[in-house]
């Protein structure tokens, strides 16, 4: 059972009023009096009112984070509530493999659970929540029965917190590859190596959508395709889906999970997706559905300018790609780069195409990846469904 949270932090005006808007951050500036050692903390104001429960990082610049707004205890039975609560709202998701809990979108700040059908992959992203780290795990345990639990530690923001990096088996066994399911469509997950902890399910929702818009009996075209997540349901109803990666080995991992749904229609590419796109124009080859999902172009603010002029090349060369009537998915994975930002570039790329492009939808994070307006750090996916009217 974690410690009562008997450690005082003070906060200012200023850090009191961040949690009364809605964002559960404080930042360093705003912690007047706080603990040398990470762990719950009882957070009040100058003045002495409590103001609620929080995961104090002393090393970190954001050094608290909003756990609990009343005096409950946060103990095994408050994390298994908490648990039970965000597996509740992922009722009806017609996958294996997507996340549990969003951190900060389902009120736990810093943590991060993956379920790859029998086997969990988390994150401890914080000092603070490393403390409460056996009642976390027990909890997962108790709530969702997994045969193995994974850590994926190894995400750098934990350098900010003074905590080490690492892959950790803390459970049971988990295997290097994991068959889930995504709709009708199935990949292998690869939860000890892959990105993030073990794939992209953040793109879950929309790469079931692209392929049910995807033209009928057409050709496709996924660019980015890492380990063909997106081409594999474009495969199922078009007639040719052309894979471009820059990687031969993501390719090859992509050739596998198409050989496990029976997919034959599926060529795989390698070459660089901006390089490859204006030589497919000056072949004058044409596309029925594209998907372009790229990398995040913006790791940091400063290159946010930059980013959009890839955004808007990229996307302009889709466009010269589309038959009357085709289908571009078009997304960005940039957190820095916001959703106008990213719209105006898509635009900026139809203005310069020629074509006229209509707005069919909108996209963003699937519902296991939940967006909270107040938290703009829980929101960083977004995208758009054009089609070409002329």
């Amino acid at each position: 059972m974690s410690p009562p949270a008997r450690q005082r932090a003070v906060v200012s005006r200023r850090g009191a009023e961040r949690w009364s808007h809605g964002h559960p951050w404080i930042f360093a500036s705003d912690v007047t009096h706080g603990p040398p050692e990470p762990g719950l903390v009882v957070v009040e104001d100058a003045r002495g009112k409590f103001l609620g429960q929080a995961l104090c990082s002393p090393t970190s610049e954001i050094r608290l984070r909003l756990l609990e707004r009343t005096e409950r205890t946060v103990d095994a039975a408050w994390w298994e509530e908490r648990l039970r609560g965000a597996v509740g709202r992922r009722a009806g998701i017609d996958a294996t493999a997507y996340r549990v809990v969003h951190g900060e979108g389902d009120g736990l700040p810093s943590l991060v659970v993956d379920r790859y059908d029998r086997w969990i992959v988390a994150q401890l992203l914080s000092a603070g929540l490393e403390t409460m780290r056996a009642d976390i795990l027990a909890a997962v345990r108790r709530v969702l029965a997994p045969e193995g639990i994974l850590l994926r530690n190894d995400a750098p923001v934990r350098r900010h917190e003074a905590l080490s990096e690492g892959v950790e088996l803390v459970g049971g066994d988990v295997p290097k590859e994991v068959e889930v399911r995504e709709g009708d469509v199935r990949y292998l997950a690869a939860p000890w190596t892959g990105q993030k902890t073990g794939a992209f399910l953040d793109q879950r929702a929309n790469r079931m959508r692209a392929g049910e818009l995807a033209v009928p009996g057409g050709q496709a075209l996924d660019c980015f395709a890492y380990h063909g997540s997106f081409a594999l349901h474009l495969a199922r109803r078009s007639a040719q889906v052309m894979a471009l990666d820059a990687s031969a080995e993501a390719l090859a991992r992509g050739a596998r999970n198409a050989a496990l749904n029976g997919l034959t229609n599926i060529r795989w590419d390698e070459g660089d997706a901006f390089e490859a796109l204006r030589a497919l124009e000056r072949a004058r080859t044409r596309f029925e559905t594209i998907v372009v999902d790229p990398p995040a172009f913006a790791k940091a603010k400063s290159a946010v300018p930059q980013a959009l002029r890839g955004y808007r090349e990229i996307n302009l060369r889709a466009m010269k790609l589309l038959t009357t009537g085709g289908v571009l998915v078009t997304a960005s994975s940039s957190f820095h780069v916001r959703r106008a930002e990213f719209l105006e570039a898509v635009t900026a790329a139809a203005q310069d195409s020629g074509r006229t492009l209509v707005l069919v939808e909108h996209l963003g994070q699937g519902s296991d990846h939940p967006e909270v307006l107040t938290v703009p750090e829980t929101g960083y996916l977004k995208g758009v469904v054009l089609r070409a009217s002329d």
